[in-house]
């Protein structure tokens, strides 16, 4: 039998700073240590969970002596659940880091000539700022070590929160989040306590089982709050039971769906949301703009902060009513519609059709007549014919999921040759490996970070590439 390794343990280390993805850095003996659930300033004890040449990765086993920066955590959940892991350090020092942490991926990834990064733009709201939570059911609830070794506490228990960071199977019961205003937790911790005193059997991942799925919760800066609850399979009488007494006790909601899902995953974009109560979708509004949200579109999960982010993007189009702008990866057409007032034309185009819907009707309802979107893949969409019947884009708009561009979509903008790409990210290590390939015709003008999630690493960032003069 292979004898288990022994751990390596470090003491009295004082961490030094931050590097990517939330984890703080020391450098010891000549190599750099990722810590997880540190702060610059703290002095810690370590227990080295991978051990490379150059490279470890720690978790503190024990703090000697706290940063004098140091917060106190406002959720009862902190260091259970991995959502908010930056709540300890004060939102000042969090933009730092997302500043250092952009201009280190632009030019450690990308290795490209780069302007100036402008300062990071930050959150007036660093709680309940979020318009979307996902929460999920499950009959196997995290336990801390604390619960583990208490015999009253069983090992079998239904939670409705947050999957435990890491394990799959577990969930977070979760009584407070902040990430919302107090509606949020209203909605959830009554559909559990209903469901508890009625014995709904909440469900279970491995064996795929159980009634009770997910809960989709929106509530926007207009007032209007959907939710929708997802179900392994139909129980008629039991689903009116559980809507009806969730209307009953949370009068706000203005739109109540449901949705059955068969499926072994939690993915309802191809599934059917039924409405029980209300017209079925929420009003978003950004700055003058109303935005309707069905409940399978993307919209920005932080609504005053997009206002920000579309501004930039709105700036860095640079937009005198002559140009037509292509919005790619446009979603509902938020950025589209944003921009609209100063363009020609506007193209948008979006590979899931219940979105290109939402976009038409946003389109419609914003009196916006010199906007066309089409349900898609850019790449196949945006051929000759496509240019010929609406126009080559003078801007080009992209705003990609975490993964980036397809590299044969960066192919494509490099053929299309458009004056101006403004490309508006929430991942800059991909966004660093996009505009490295865009470099061979672009030159990176501008380039701005926005925080859009306090108290998490997440960071947003819009840059602005022009053609290089020699390319025209």
């Amino acid at each position: 039998m292979k004898k288990k390794k022994e751990r390596i343990q470090l003491q009295n280390i004082r961490v030094t700073d931050y590097a990517a993805e939330g984890r703080a850095l020391v450098r010891h003996e000549g190599k750099v240590i990722f810590i997880s659930g540190a702060i610059p300033g703290d002095t810690v004890d370590l227990m080295l969970t991978k051990n490379k040449k150059d490279w470890a990765e720690a978790r503190v086993t024990r703090m000697v002596a706290p940063s004098p920066n140091r917060l106190e955590p406002f959720c009862r959940h902190f260091g259970i659940c991995g959502g908010c892991k930056w709540q300890m350090l004060p939102y000042n020092f969090q933009l730092q880091y997302k500043q250092q942490e952009t201009e280190q991926n632009l030019r450690r990834i990308g290795k490209v000539a780069l302007p100036p990064i402008m300062p990071i733009i930050g959150s007036d709201d660093t709680i309940h700022y979020r318009n979307k939570l996902e929460f999920t059911f499950s009959n196997k609830r995290y336990l801390t070590n604390e619960e583990i070794g208490d015999p009253a506490i069983q090992q079998q228990q239904d939670a409705l929160g947050y999957h435990a960071p890491r394990i799959f199977d577990k969930v977070i019961d979760i009584s407070e989040c902040y990430l919302m205003d107090d509606v949020n937790n209203l909605v959830r911790n009554t559909i559990r306590d209903f469901a508890k005193e009625h014995g709904f059997v909440f469900y279970d991942i491995k064996e795929h089982s159980g009634w009770l799925r997910n809960i989709i919760v929106r509530y926007c800066s207009t007032g209007e709050l959907m939710v929708n609850i997802c179900l392994h399979y139909e129980e008629e009488n039991n689903r009116k039971l559980l809507l009806d007494h969730l209307l009953q006790k949370v009068p706000a909601i203005t739109t109540l769906l449901y949705t059955i899902n068969p499926k072994w995953n939690d993915t309802i974009y191809d599934l059917t949301p039924q409405v029980y109560f209300g017209k079925g979708y929420v009003t978003e509004k950004l700055e003058q703009f109303e935005f309707i949200i069905s409940p399978k579109s993307f919209f920005q999960t932080n609504t005053r902060q997009a206002e920000k982010l579309y501004a930039v993007a709105r700036d860095f189009a640079g937009l005198t009513g002559n140009e037509i702008v292509y919005d790619l990866y446009c979603g509902t057409g938020s950025i589209g519609i944003f921009v609209s007032p100063g363009a020609k034309k506007i193209i948008g185009v979006e590979v899931v059709e219940d979105a290109i819907e939402d976009a038409k009707r946003n389109a419609a309802i914003n009196h916006i007549a010199h906007a066309s979107f089409f349900a898609g893949d850019v790449i196949k969409i945006c051929n000759d014919e496509f240019f010929a019947t609406h126009g080559k884009p003078d801007v080009i708009i992209t705003d990609p999921p975490r993964a980036g561009m397809h590299e044969k979509l960066v192919v494509k903008l490099l053929e299309m040759a458009a004056p101006k790409i403004v490309y508006v990210s929430c991942n800059t290590a991909t966004l660093a490996r996009d505009i490295a390939l865009l470099a061979e015709k672009y030159t990176i003008e501008k380039i701005q970070p926005v925080d859009m999630f306090p108290h998490t690493h997440h960071i947003e960032c819009v840059v602005l590439l022009t053609l290089t003069t020699t390319n025209n």
